[in-house]
């Protein structure tokens, strides 16, 4: 049985070889071109060696699309979270795999060393890790055999903060989410996603109902309060049909021991359902990222503060490194810590704060702890983005892409790596994932704005317009001086025709915060495309032109919101005064080279 299986149409056979023998020469074995042994079933190979395989790279091309075999191996390999896919002719790729990364290789050229190669190995690679490790946890499994579908479900609702201080939000929300991830780890139980789940907190809620909405058997609630070191945890499991209790405790406990309440939550669950849990999966949910309460504690706040932050947010992002750092102190080796702290970083210099760094020590720092955690990679896509370096932040969405594809911060650094890289049908499902995985992101309905507008989608420009004046206006409610939401509230009313109403919030935005280069670009955007007011837009972005990073300026160049003013006189001005104010200080900062050196 061999680590890759290969899926394609045989017309394709010669366009096929040579992505073969790369992928060979990594040292990995591949099934493409067999000799089926006489009297044995097609079929019955052919399911035998996907089951077998690690990784199932499928071809799309137009011939292929057109192929009930091919189609029906990618959807085999969808299923079983191997598939790997690549494209050639700009095939219009099958609807049930358009959610999956897909790597263009006509630019390939047979040259292993290509960007579109390294992305398509790297992907590879990672699949092949991951399902290496997989094995060798269920080793001690025997015999193996194919799991049945999950006979329960279960929804975790938000647990609810009896502190009686909102400031302990993180903490009950950072139970819930790893209750959820403890779940998630049980193959015979099948969890629905945080956001599902969240979009009930704060509500009274008819257990039966939610159920009924969510399709699960069964519904977890409880409540958190957190003082002077202790921590009351209740929790109830109800069935979803009946409404009765099926299991219900409290615990009262040293904080300290959090990691041990969760723990046995999750035992507790898998018991009162008569779920037999595997030698493997009572480890995996006994791993974690830090066995320092302490710093899981500092973690949570952190991550918090990124969810429900916007990524302009100066202070939110300063906060996040301060807690990190410290998060860090007590354990140096908290990957996690280390990832969010360079999203932090990121934040900060995309901001141009005095004396921050971009934020690739601290992911290189992460990875280095733990190769396979998704959203270091996913920082390290936005720092190279930053960099200009679109090549390597391809490769690592690739990498991200494969290692989780249900993560947030993957799926919303995708999508702003391909929009710069004007894929715009890449960028649209990137961010519609990462919109429908956190309902506290603006952001990315704001941008999904400008993707449905590159693509003159006009019901897609609507829709994504009305899902962010939505979430802008639940924050706004309550921090109407939010000038980073109050932008992208602007855009959206732009989009949905009130023009006015937009202007005006433009206007008083701007008397509170003048100097915002976030909230200029994002007006100038929408003065162009939604006002069609080129001179406002430029005067808009004229004092921004002065002090533009390298970054933004490709940013910038590459944005289809500002196309109609890329041949103006003024802008094309405005942008070689850039261009040589870059090199000047690129020049100055590039040290003479020592001879021998």
């Amino acid at each position: 049985m061999a680590d890759v299986f290969v899926s394609y149409a045989r017309a394709d056979k010669a366009r096929v070889a040579p992505l073969v023998a790369a992928i060979e020469a990594k040292g990995w074995s591949v099934w493409w071109d067999p000799e089926i042994t006489p009297g044995q079933e097609f079929d019955d190979q052919i399911e035998a060696e996907i089951d077998a395989a690690k990784a199932v790279l499928v071809v799309w091309t137009p011939t292929s699309v057109a192929s009930r075999w091919v189609r029906g191996e990618a959807r085999e390999a969808a299923e079983r979270n191997i598939l790997v896919p690549v494209r050639f002719g700009q095939a219009r790729l099958p609807m049930d795999v358009r959610a999956i990364h897909t790597t263009d290789l006509d630019d390939w050229n047979e040259n292993t060393a290509s960007a579109p190669a390294q992305s398509c190995l790297q992907a590879l690679g990672a699949m092949i890790a991951r399902s290496a490790r997989g094995a060798t946890a269920s080793k001690a499994v025997a015999p193996a055999t194919s799991r049945p579908t999950p006979q329960f479900s279960i929804c975790v609702l938000p647990f609810t903060n009896m502190s009686g201080e909102a400031e302990q939000e993180y903490f009950s929300d950072g139970i819930t989410e790893d209750i959820i991830t403890d779940l998630s780890k049980v193959s015979a139980l099948r969890v629905i996603s945080r956001n599902s789940a969240f979009r009930y907190k704060g509500k009274n809620v008819d257990l039966p109902k939610v159920a009924a909405e969510l399709n699960v058997t069964h519904v977890l609630e409880g409540s958190v309060r957190k003082a002077g070191g202790r921590v009351r945890i209740s929790a109830q499991l109800i069935d979803g049909e009946s409404n009765g209790h099926l299991w219900a405790e409290r615990y009262d406990r040293d904080d300290d021991d959090i990691f041990a309440i969760q723990d046995e939550i999750s035992q507790a669950i898998a018991k009162a359902l008569k779920l037999h849990l595997l030698p493997e999966e009572r480890k995996a949910i006994r791993k974690r990222g830090t066995e320092n309460a302490k710093a899981h504690d500092l973690y949570l706040m952190a991550r918090q503060t990124y969810v429900i932050s916007q990524s302009a947010d100066a202070r939110a992002a300063q906060a996040m490194v301060r807690m990190c750092k410290r998060a860090t102190d007590v354990d140096p080796e908290y990957a996690e810590a280390w990832a969010l702290m360079a999203t932090g970083y990121r934040q900060m210099n995309w901001l141009k704060m005095e004396g921050s760094d971009d934020g690739m020590v601290a992911a290189d720092r992460a990875l280095a702890l733990n190769p396979d955690l998704a959203e270091a990679h996913a920082v390290k896509v936005q720092i190279l983005q930053q960099r200009n370096d679109l090549e390597a932040a391809s490769r690592e969405a690739v990498v991200a892409l494969a290692l989780d594809p249900e993560s947030y911060e993957v799926n919303r650094g995708a999508g702003q790596l391909y929009y710069q890289l004007q894929k715009f049908i890449d960028a649209a499902r990137y961010y519609e994932k990462a919109v429908a995985l956190m309902e506290a992101d603006i952001n990315s309905g704001a941008m999904l704005v400008s993707c449905y507008t590159a693509l003159d989608d006009e019901v897609g420009v609507r829709r994504a317009a009305e899902l962010t004046l939505k979430r802008a206006e639940a924050i706004l409610a309550h921090d109407q001086n939010n000038v980073g939401v109050v932008a992208y509230s602007v855009d959206a009313l732009a989009a949905l025709g009130d023009g006015e109403r937009a202007k005006a919030r433009m206007e008083r935005a701007l008397l509170i915060d003048p100097d915002d280069f976030n909230m200029r670009y994002n007006f100038a955007c929408m003065l162009a495309v939604r006002l069609r007011d080129k001179q406002a837009a430029l005067d808009m972005l004229e004092p921004l032109f002065e002090s533009i990073s390298a970054s933004l300026l490709a940013y910038a160049k590459a944005d289809p919101d500002l196309g109609s003013l890329h041949e103006d006189p003024r802008y094309l001005a405005m942008v070689a005064a850039a261009d040589a104010r870059l090199a000047v200080a690129k020049d100055a900062a590039t040290p003479e080279m020592v001879a021998g050196g």
